[in-house]
């Protein structure tokens, strides 16, 4: 029986997917949920699982774009399993693998050849640096250097039509490499630019900023962490202080959770915060839902799960869907400040940046402090700047007074320690 192999939906209102991938070649014995092909959505990058065991036929190349329903491979499932694939990949097959190999090379070979003479019609043919009287006169007003004229007089002479065409050098090569490569951008990636492009064109962003003491969040961790370890399996990063802070301040100011839906504002009662982490194939943005019912537990267990799926290319579209405001930590690659884009349609995020000591006045002396810079990108349509200060300057303060205002003054219950 043979069976057809279609790609399933990966989510709402996807239509195509890429494929990314194939992780068998063609005429392999497949086991049923085994791995076939990754393939990338608009969204994410997925495994698709083998349906049935048994002999696969590839319908579709690497890089192809498949319509959601259309069939991509066949799997022949009346074919019986190898009794050893050792034996047949390193026996049996390993003459004819070793025929295809060589008759690829040898049908690829030609094409390289051809290119070659193509991009250099006469390989032996160099500059001699002899010009004519006339070409020398023309190269001397461009102040080109014969020798870096390619002639195409007799013996390699430089007539005067090539010191007209001549054009200066943009540097002189000095025998390292000048290679370059090119490769197509996976859906994913395509479609996280014509969402940064969208959000660039259609609001009306801006970037306030302030500074956050983090002396008192130091304390905390380098007191408590490793009891918090111990005791929940998970450490005690700073994602939970600023996921905390900014669902206090979502509360202060609703106007920051919310956005637009065309002639409308729709405002959200619940935080449901993105997270943009850097995954194999680019940024993703999973979401923890209902935040403002989270401890400092439950954010760091969370931000761990989501952050291991993302890397190991198992996040779900439906887990990267329906942010109501995003926190993206530039600090851990070493930035110092920027200017984040909104992740629409949600209205604002918050960049963190690194910590970094530095001179500041407190109480009318100078310390040194460990001080982050943080930047909060918002949508001016319907967030005003008095609204986006107040938001900033929350966070601020309850980063920099945890205790008080993040933990009830009860630091230890907070923790769950």
């Amino acid at each position: 029986m043979i069976l057809e192999m279609k790609v399933p939906s990966p989510g709402e209102s996807i239509t195509e997917v890429e494929i990314a991938a194939w992780l068998v070649e063609d005429g392999d014995y497949v086991e049923k949920d085994q791995a076939i092909a990754e393939v990338d959505s608009d969204k994410a990058t997925l495994e698709l699982p083998a349906e049935a065991s048994g002999i696969i036929t590839l319908k579709a190349e690497e890089g192809d774009a498949v319509a959601v329903g259309e069939v991509v491979c066949l799997i022949d499932t009346s074919a019986k399993a190898p009794e050893s694939s050792t034996y047949d990949k390193g026996d049996e097959g390993g003459n004819e693998n070793a025929e295809k190999d060589l008759a690829k090379d040898q049908k690829e070979t030609p094409k390289k050849t051809d290119h070659v003479k193509a991009d250099n019609p006469d390989q032996t043919q160099k500059a001699s640096g002899i010009a004519s009287p006339a070409a020398k006169k023309i190269l001397a007003e461009k102040d080109l250097d014969p020798a870096t004229v390619l002639g195409t007089g007799k013996d390699g002479r430089i007539t005067k039509e090539d010191a007209v065409e001549a054009k200066p050098s943009m540097g002189t090569p000095t025998g390292g490499s000048r290679g370059e490569s090119r490769s197509k951008l996976s859906m994913l990636r395509r479609k996280v630019a014509e969402r940064l492009v969208q959000a660039k064109n259609e609001t009306a962003m801006l970037t306030t900023f302030n500074e956050v003491d983090m002396s008192p969040i130091f304390d905390i961790r380098n007191k408590y962490k490793e009891d918090f370890k111990n005791k929940h399996g998970v450490g005690l990063g700073f994602m939970s202080f600023f996921t905390l802070a900014v669902v206090r301040a979502l509360k202060l100011y609703p106007a920051v959770n919310s956005m637009i839906d065309g002639k409308e504002m729709i405002t959200y009662d619940y935080c449901d915060i993105s997270i943009a982490v850097s995954g194999p194939k680019g940024l993703m943005v999973p979401v923890i839902r209902n935040a403002e019912n989270l401890t400092f537990r439950g954010v760091e267990a969370e931000v761990k799960r989501l952050a291991l799926r993302a890397r190991d290319g198992q996040i779900t579209v439906d887990e990267m869907t329906g942010g109501t405001f995003t926190i993206s930590n530039g600090g851990v690659f070493g930035s110092m400040l920027s200017t984040p884009i909104i992740n629409p349609p949600q209205s604002g995020i918050l960049g963190m940046h690194n910590i970094v000591e530095r001179p500041v006045a407190v109480n009318g002396k100078v310390e040194i402090r460990p001080i982050m810079y943080v930047a909060l990108s918002y949508d001016h349509r319907i967030i005003d700047g008095k609204e986006s200060v107040g938001f900033l300057v929350a966070v601020k303060e309850a980063l920099e007074n945890p205790e008080e205002l993040l933990m009830d003054n009860n630091l230890k219950k907070a923790l769950e320690l």
